[in-house]
């Protein structure tokens, strides 16, 4: 399986740099049956069945975009240099792996000011990376990170654009409970309080589940055979309760759909035994064609990336052809694409 075998050509202009205002507003591809049908994401209330239950991620987002300044003496006198720092995860010993651009100019032991009273210690580098330790003078480093960063958006939309005090709501869902998440399930975008409440009174149920989103879900595909991809690790968790819920709505009948392949990917990690279970630890799962799936009877999910795992993930839930299909069905419609783009419920 070659990863051509998922390319498509994607228009920049269909690339959506700003969500829908509602959220609900969204436009809501719904392929079932071999049929597709143009609706909104407010229509849910009408298109799922009493019975149904959404598996949601409730991952927090941190504003982990981090802007500094090093300062250093130098044969000139002094200079300094703007320091980019994306933080991915907090280690054990209080001390987080980042992204750092400029990652060179960033020398081991030296402090890089991000506000007064908050800066940053290089302690190592490695592949890439670097390992920081983050000094503030007054209350915790979760306040600092909070007051300081902004949003991680995306690669697409951040070369677009500069992330600004809207991307706090707009990239955070509205159920959003246990931070550690470096990007956001972004189906979940869609949902306000007024659509999950016409959902509860439709007799839909939820499931909240964890995934903690990496900055690994944007890397790209760089092997021709797709088999042979590592995917990154993304620690998660399904609760007792949670494995509970699932199974009663498969012994009565009902649908269990997740909102958003963090989910998907989740639940099927933790039902490899051929049922869902409680699980808790890190999941580096990869669905591609051919997978079998024993959770999962439908999936809520964005528009994705050409040739990216999520494509593929998409693809191995509704068949390749099929998901061409209904790709070029987006594209033909104007749907709007990624985080901030449309949604599609697909039904296979």
């Amino acid at each position: 399986m070659k990863l051509s075998d998922f390319h498509f050509d994607l228009p920049e202009d269909r690339i959506a740099t700003r969500p829908a205002s509602p959220r609900s507003a969204a436009r809501l591809l719904v392929a079932d049956k071999g049929a597709i049908m143009d609706a909104v994401v407010g229509d849910l209330v009408q298109i799922l069945r009493p019975g149904d239950r959404l598996v949601l991620n409730d991952t927090r987002v941190i504003p982990a975009r981090l802007s500094g300044v090093r300062h250093r003496l130098s044969a000139e006198g002094p200079v300094s240099a703007r320091i980019e720092i994306t933080l991915l995860d907090p280690q054990p010993d209080g001390t987080w792996t980042a992204l750092v651009k400029p990652l060179r100019k960033w020398k081991e032991g030296e402090r890089v000011t991000i506000t007064d009273g908050f800066s940053a210690v290089l302690l190592s580098k490695s592949d890439g990376q670097a390992c920081i330790a983050l000094d503030v003078a007054d209350g915790s480093v979760d306040e600092a990170i909070d007051a300081a960063g902004d949003m991680p958006l995306p690669p697409y939309i951040a070369s677009k654009r500069a992330a600004d005090e809207q991307d706090k709501a707009d990239y955070q869902t509205v159920w959003a409970r246990h931070r550690g998440a470096v990007a956001a399930p972004t189906a979940s975008l869609h949902f306000d309080d007024p659509l999950l409440a016409g959902l509860k009174a439709r007799g839909v149920e939820f499931t909240y589940v964890t995934l903690h989103v990496g900055a690994g879900t944007f890397l790209p595909v760089k092997v021709d055979d797709i088999t042979t991809h590592k995917m990154h690790a993304e620690w998660g968790q399904v609760t007792e309760q949670a494995a509970a819920e699932i199974k009663a709505t498969q012994m009565a009948g009902g649908r269990v759909i997740p909102v958003g392949t963090t989910a998907l990917r989740l639940i099927e990690t933790a039902a490899r035994s051929g049922q869902i279970e409680a699980w808790e630890g890190d999941t580096d799962i990869f669905i591609y064609p051919g997978f079998e799936f024993h959770v999962a009877d439908g999936l809520m999910t964005n528009f994705h990336l050409p040739e990216s795992t999520l494509m593929m993930l998409v693809a191995g839930f509704m068949g390749k052809d099929r998901i061409m299909g209904i790709y070029d069905h987006a594209l033909k419609q104007n749907y709007r694409f990624f985080s901030y783009g449309d949604a599609s419920l697909l039904l296979p």
